[in-house]
């Protein structure tokens, strides 16, 4: 938990302050006395006296009582400049800018370790090494610019990175973007992206707390923190937007270079966010403009009107909504011949709505009360208005402006003139307004925004399993792979129904199961991992001589134990599966089945425990979806059961967590069944 007085300090001490601002002592220091923090200002530096005009001290030792000491000095120094001021001081709080720790190998790691004992011990609060610091309306903490107008209202911002929350609020600040704290967690040594989190979620007001968190994350290492509190965040009324980055090989090692910390998989952190009712976002672009829209009147609704004085533009924004999900629908009622009417001709008011360059501020605001009031088919509106710089627009911003402020419906300006129109928009945004200066970018963020899940239930009901007799067949097995029959009980214990099945050793067997199980047969070897790769399997098996002569094939095919007999049914492939990952716990997954989830690759994962809901959210969302549906005349598949196989799956690895990696493929599914013909488990504990 976050000790008060890293966020609240009476008093301050630049340990390492300096009067040359271009060093990170002298510029914090600078910060900090800019921005008018109330209490008291100490420094150290041996080197320098009378340090911007700040009461300077040779050494800790001759210090005062203080709060939040902010560290700028070598790291071999550090360790014993900490203990001094937890022992001697009272400090509780601790922002370490230095660098040199474990983001620089073992020797590095051991000094930030000592530190974090220290501070731990008197139940301090330690953000970085290796960070910007902390903007607060308290204090500006930070040796970086820019330093934002801070305003409550805005967003809270964390971040692994110090130099990308720079860049994301030089590209955020110019468009009106307002910023409330900004964290830079730095090597995370105690508190990371998921503590502070935690904090906001702990100690929100309604009444006063930041309702936008920005994230930009390079190593989650507490996942279910992480899930916990973004999700209680949201649901308490915020909204959350993260950037996960590290997601290839050649991101990983980048990351690993900048944090000295390992990406987490990415399929898990996707499946994370989509279970917490995180925004994920790819870019800073993208963050920018989701935080934006996130700013704005919420939309109730899909439908989007398009309000332009220039034809291209509108085109990129339909086709930007439309691949996003979103929709641009056709105008054409009374209410739209009217409002026609009232412009000049040659305009157009069948979506987009185009009233042409020759409009007026006047047609402007005539246009949205009528989309606002008279169009009950549009939920929201786009408006995109520039200038080719003959003519100054600030009547058209300010209707804009007057717009947003009565208007039920959302209005998202569009404003791309940022030359031409550059004191109209300094004008805009001086009144508290946010733009955006590409329609195409504001298109995919709004789809993503509307069609981004609420949180995952945290209460649901699952499905009923013997979970006794699933930690007996775990409890007994050994790491490694489970043999058929522990597979088989397994799926049983879960309620995963099944083909009818059996191993055989000797063909007297297969012949005597052959006439059981009925004809046709799947014979299949039992030993190699991929059995169609060495001939290992056996389809359309039809009478006695095709059984003997199969199984003495492929009972001498090398690494062959046995040979397991099926039941040969019908149906479209599918595919179930599970992973254990590490931190996250298990991933579920879903996707068509054989060997189309090797070449289409149309897999949707899940975090468990998975809901109803989630595992149909999953099955939706893959690419081959209409299939499900009975695509081309074929046969649908029974959405429910699959769906409820999907939570067995997620159930049985709920109970039994030392599955590291499950797959049942193929599953057949048919309109009135759906069942698992294959699968393999593997145990690691």
């Amino acid at each position: 938990m976050i000790n008060e007085k890293l966020l609240f300090p009476y008093s301050i001490v630049v340990v390492g302050g300096s009067n040359d601002i271009r060093k990170p002592g002298g510029r914090v220091l600078k910060n900090l006395i800019d921005g008018k923090f109330h209490g008291d200002i100490y420094v150290v530096n041996p080197k320098e006296t009378d340090i911007q005009g700040q009461k300077t001290y040779c050494s800790v030792h001759e210090l005062p009582f203080v709060d939040l000491a902010i560290i700028a000095i070598a790291s071999k120094f550090a360790v014993e400049t900490v203990e001094i001021l937890t022992k001697n001081k009272k400090t509780k709080a601790f922002i370490i800018l230095s660098a040199g720790f474990s983001e620089e190998g073992a020797e590095g790691k051991n000094l930030e370790s000592k530190i974090v004992e220290i501070i731990e011990s008197v139940g301090g609060s330690l953000l970085g090494p290796n960070c910007i610091g902390a903007l607060t309306p308290e204090y500006h903490g930070v040796f970086t610019s820019p330093i934002p107008k801070l305003n409550l209202k805005g967003c809270d911002f964390i971040s692994g990175s110090g130099a990308t929350a720079c860049f994301i609020m030089e590209a955020g600040i110019p468009k009106g973007l307002p910023f409330a704290r900004i964290f830079s967690v730095g090597n995370s040594a105690q508190l990371g992206i998921e503590e502070i989190l935690e904090y906001m979620d702990e100690t929100f007001d309604p009444a006063k707390s930041p309702r936008v968190k920005l994230l930009y994350i390079e190593n989650i290492s507490r996942p279910a923190m992480l899930l916990k509190h973004a999700r209680s965040l949201i649901n308490k009324g915020c909204k959350i937007a993260a950037i996960k980055a590290g997601t290839s090989e050649a991101g990983k090692r980048a990351a690993s270079s900048h944090t000295g910390a390992l990406a987490s998989s990415d399929a898990a952190a996707d499946a994370l966010f989509r279970k917490a009712g995180i925004v994920r976002c790819y870019g800073r672009d993208e963050l920018i403009y989701v935080a934006s829209v996130f700013h704005h009147k919420e939309m109730k609704g899909s439908n989007i009107a398009i309000i332009t004085h220039a034809g291209g533009p509108a085109v990129m924004l339909t086709d930007a909504l439309s691949d996003g999900g979103m929709n641009v629908p056709h105008i054409n009622s009374p209410a739209a011949n009217e409002l026609l009417a009232t412009l000049n001709p040659g305009s157009s008011v069948a979506n987009p709505i185009d009233f042409l360059a020759t409009g007026t501020a006047e047609q402007l605001g005539n246009i949205i009360d009528c989309v606002d009031k008279r169009f009950d088919n549009i939920d929201a509106m786009v408006i995109i208005f520039g200038t080719t710089g003959l003519t100054r627009v600030y009547d058209a911003y300010d209707m804009i402006h007057l717009k947003m402020k009565t208007a039920g419906k959302p209005i998202y300006p569009v404003l791309p003139s940022v030359n031409s129109a550059s004191d109209e928009i300094r004008h805009f945004l001086d009144k508290g307004r946010i733009y955006f200066q590409d329609e195409v970018l504001l298109g995919y963020a709004l789809a993503k925004v509307f069609h981004n899940p609420l949180p995952a239930a945290v209460d649901f009901q699952r499905p009923v399993t013997d979970h006794s007799k699933i930690r007996s067949i775990i409890d007994s097995a050994g790491n490694g792979y489970l043999a058929p029959d522990a597979v088989r009980d397994l799926l049983d214990a879960a309620g995963i129904p099944r083909s009818g099945e059996a191993v055989v050793s000797s063909v007297e067997d297969a012949v005597s199961i052959a006439r059981k199980l009925c004809y046709p047969l799947v014979m299949k070897v039992v030993g190699p991992v991929h059995k169609s790769d060495v001939g290992g399997v056996a389809l359309n098996v039809k009478n006695e001589a095709t059984v003997v002569s199969e199984f003495n094939r492929m009972i001498m095919i090398p690494e062959t134990t046995a040979i397991l007999m099926q039941p040969m049914l019908s149906g479209t492939e599918l595919f179930i599966g599970a992973k254990r990952e590490e931190k996250f716990g298990h991933l579920v997954m879903c996707g068509l089945g054989g060997i189309f989830i090797e070449i289409l690759k149309d897999v949707v994962a899940g975090l468990a425990p998975l809901s109803l809901n989630e595992a149909h959210d999953m099955m939706t969302r893959l690419k081959g979806y209409k299939v499900f549906k009975g695509a081309r005349g074929q046969e649908p598949i029974n959405e429910e059961l699959f769906a409820e196989i999907i939570t067995r799956v997620s159930a049985l690895v709920e109970a039994a967590p030392e599955i590291y990696e499950m797959d049942i493929n193929p599953l057949l599914g048919k309109q009135d069944k759906v069942v698992a013909v294959d699968a393999r488990i593997r145990i690691e504990k």
